[in-house]
């Protein structure tokens, strides 16, 4: 299962959320490179890079930190928050994301998502299912729409999407543990789907669990930043898998 840290960017700084409220923010780190070339010290290859202020603003802002990070690492990046037109892809791309992960998009403007799946490939486009009460919820989680959880996966998977990063919004940023029910629900109802799990993880034995399921990566945020999680517990997980 791939580790996959996350770093959440507002106004250029590394901050967390909790259940997605911007009047929870805590802010980590003013300098977001740090953090990413201290992932890559210790082993880790992937990072989920989240621009909160692009989900607001529902356009790319934080370009620009994706790029230094690109450029001034190795690490694998998926970059999400925002992004509703296929200029917004081409800057994300051209700065060196690897992926690209659609939430809102996918539920407000269906017609725009299918044709990245076409374009970019199953490979590059990551779906963002992000849920409450597992009803998927959009605008940086700021709505919920009417559209079931499993089958707005079902439906995408028809259209090519490998990849989805499931979050319950109940559980971001709260420690409280990640949902495994859900997880394992899922994965019972569709077929090769890569799940990552996302939000709620609060301790390294989650780890193995998230595995044993079946998840292909988990993305794991305050837990590190808030020292539940050491780098060096992922560094000899990833080193021991």
């Amino acid at each position: 299962m791939r580790i996959i840290p996350a770093i959440d960017i507002i106004d250029g700084k590394c901050v967390r959320l909790s259940k997605g409220d911007y009047d929870t923010k805590k802010i980590y780190n003013e300098h977001p490179l740090e953090v990413a070339k201290e992932f890559e010290a210790h082993g880790i290859q992937y990072l989920h890079l989240v621009d909160l202020d692009g989900a607001k603003s529902k356009h790319i802002v934080n370009h620009k930190v994706l790029e230094q990070i690109a450029s001034k690492t190795s690490l694998k990046i998926d970059f999400g928050g925002g992004l509703k037109t296929d200029e917004d892809l081409k800057i994300a791309f051209d700065s060196g994301a690897n992926q690209i992960t659609g939430g809102s998009i996918a539920v407000k403007d269906e017609a725009t998502f299918k044709s990245w799946i076409t374009k970019f490939g199953n490979e590059k486009i990551i779906l963002g299912a992000d849920a409450h009460n597992e009803k998927i919820a959009v605008s940086g989680w700021l709505e919920e729409s009417d559209k079931a959880l499993i089958p707005f996966i079902q439906e995408y998977q028809k259209e090519g999407i490998v990849y989805v990063i499931c979050t319950d919004i109940s559980k971001d940023g709260m420690l409280e543990g990640p949902s495994f029910e859900l997880y394992k629900r899922i994965l019972s109802e569709t077929d090769n789907l890569k799940l990552i799990a996302s939000g709620g993880i609060s301790t390294f034995d989650e780890l193995p669990k998230l595995a044993e399921i079946g998840c292909e990566g988990t993305i794991i945020g305050k837990a590190i930043y808030e020292n539940r999680i050491s780098l060096k517990q992922l560094e000899d997980y990833i080193l021991n898998s």
